[in-house]
């Protein structure tokens, strides 16, 4: 900047001499000493372009304040440094600044963060300060500001502070650890004397590696037992600064209540700067599961209904805040801004429940209880969605996520049918549950997974009938969807059983039909682009399908059920 401003005044003292203007921009410093005595200086040099404070304002600006050009092209703008030091200063982790620019882009940041500091760019300003502690930040610009003409540029001026500067500077060294990023110590005699001469060592130093490699800068380090931070820049140094305080304060947080998650994923959900939050709130209640998937043990000596049930309730326990969070967040969300992020957590656990393990002896219905978590999740999902009119997103969950499966060859299947009920839950070791007193149910994994689902939906779906009517609809709808991906991959299950085709199921007026393909007709017909059509292949094919399906429904039709 002052060689441009050199170069500028040459222009306008001999605009008709090219040998003065040569000059200026070979040796600004000689071409100055030649033409107005004495050494370069920033002050100087300003009053003899602009006579005012308003018309040294006013040129410094191109400068320093940027254009619409400018701001398109991302300069004169707070880096990605600046913005990362904001958020630190906004998270309380970064209490005071001290600057040797005079730029204004770290007030800028931290206008951005919506953090309001003291800033103090002249030594007369510290009397009249807010202590440290009291202020919620400080900036101190030890150079001034760029619109100050007491700024500080020179060798000589950097030779030594005012006692102000001294006083400051000296309190924040005792009292606070220091990062230095793109400081060289080379210049500012003056600073480094105040930090050679703070007696306190109660608090580190860190340096970037990029800056302090110089003589200076490597004893200072060595009188402070300083580290050095190996960065590419100021940019990735406090960004990476930044991401390392948020992972180590969520290893700090005590596990959130599934009511705490819940009030959060409320909060962020409609907010599309929460978007990460809310992955990242969603994808670590899920973590938590899949962690139970990994340590289910895969052979209980003497496994009875007992074994069983501990086996599936551990699993059901660390399900719920996940649960929760999915129903939540399915039913709040009728325009699907976040129907990816349900389908990454389904994918999830299917990838988790469906590893093999190599080597160690396995019960079939341990290694297949893995699953449970996933057949947890997408009964919770198909309650939601079809009781919030969001058919799409249960398609999507069901058919479009796909995992793969080893059953002597690997399969690739859908979602449904990873998960399907049979391939998870045995008839029998779910009728022998200790839960059920002794008793047994015509259909017990239908029963099952509507009874463990039931307290996610009490608040959101209170009377008991409207749950079990919600409940029969995605039966129904599952067992569409097992026939269609049945018919189109090798080592499909078909429709199975369920509540939902039981003694009470079937409608009064035509015996032969399912009360739940009466609602699910009747929703069809008051939707537009009903998404079953097309998967039931059309408008032609769409009736006789579901004729068809009765067939099978028919099947299953027992009465004097418990």
């Amino acid at each position: 900047m002052v060689k441009e401003l050199v170069r500028r005044l040459a222009v306008a003292e001999h605009p008709d001499d090219p040998a003065s203007l040569a000059a200026a921009q070979a040796d600004p410093e000689q071409w100055w000493r030649g033409n107005h005595g004495g050494d370069l200086g920033y002050s100087s040099l300003l009053e003899a372009l602009a006579p005012t404070q308003a018309a040294r304002q006013g040129l410094l600006a191109s400068f320093f304040e940027p254009t619409d050009d400018d701001r398109a092209a991302g300069v004169k703008m707070p880096s990605k440094a600046h913005r990362s030091i904001a958020q630190l200063v906004k998270r309380g982790a970064v209490r005071v600044i001290i600057t040797t620019n005079f730029d204004r882009l770290m007030e800028q940041a931290l206008e951005g963060e919506g953090v309001s500091a003291q800033v103090i760019a002249r030594p007369e300003a510290v009397n009249g300060m807010s202590p440290l502690a009291h202020a919620p930040a400080t900036l101190i610009k030890l150079h001034g500001d760029y619109k100050d003409l007491g700024s500080l540029n020179t060798p000589d001026e950097l030779a030594a502070y005012p006692t102000e500067w001294k006083v400051l500077v000296s309190q924040v060294l005792e009292e606070y650890g220091l990062v230095i990023s793109g400081w060289s110590a080379d210049w500012d005699t003056a600073l480094v004397a105040l930090l050679e001469a703070a007696k306190s060592r109660r608090y580190p130093l860190y340096w970037d590696q990029r800056s302090s490699r110089g003589s200076t800068a490597q004893s200072i380090l060595a009188n402070r037992n300083g580290s050095v931070i190996t960065a590419a820049d100021a940019d990735s140094m406090f960004a990476d600064l930044a991401t390392s305080l948020d992972a180590l304060e969520r290893l700090a947080e005590p596990p959130l209540t599934t009511a705490i998650a819940v009030a959060r994923l409320k909060r962020y959900l409609p907010d599309p700067v929460h978007r990460l939050d809310l992955h990242d709130l969603v994808m670590s209640a899920t973590d938590a599961v899949v962690t139970g998937v990994n340590d289910q043990p895969l052979s209980i000596a003497g496994l009875d209904g007992e074994g069983f049930q501990a086996v599936l309730e551990d699993h059901r326990a660390r399900s719920e805040q996940m649960l929760q969070l999915a129903v939540t967040g399915m039913w709040h969300d009728p325009e699907g801004h976040h129907d990816r992020l349900w389908m990454d957590v389904v994918k999830r656990l299917i990838d988790a429940g469906s590893i093999r393990a190599l080597g160690v002896p396995v019960q079939q219905v341990l290694e297949r209880a893995r699953m449970y978590p996933a057949l947890l999740l997408m009964t919770c999902a198909g309650v939601a969605t079809v009781s919030r009119g969001r058919e799409r997103l249960l398609v999507r969950l069901v058919s479009e996520v796909h995992g793969h499966m080893d059953v002597g060859v690997s399969l690739e299947l859908p979602a449904c049918q990873i998960a399907h009920p049979a391939r998870v839950l045995n008839d029998d070791w779910t009728n022998d549950l200790p839960r059920w007193g002794g008793g047994k149910w015509t259909y017990p994994v239908s029963h099952l997974l509507a009874a463990e689902c039931r307290e996610v939906f009490r608040d959101l779906i209170p009377r008991d009938d409207d749950y079990t009517r919600t409940v029969h609809g995605f039966e129904y709808r599952m067992s569409l969807m097992y026939e269609v991906t049945n018919s189109s991959y090798r080592g499909a299950y078909r429709a199975m059983p369920g509540e939902f085709v039981g003694e009470t199921g079937w409608s009064w007026d035509d015996r032969d039909i399912p009360i739940a393909e009466e609602t699910f007709r009747a929703r069809g017909d008051r939707v537009q682009d009903w998404p079953w059509v097309d998967l039931l292949g059309g408008h032609e094919k769409y009736d006789d399908a579901l004729i068809q399906h009765r067939d099978i429904l028919k099947k299953f039709k027992y009465h004097n059920m418990r």
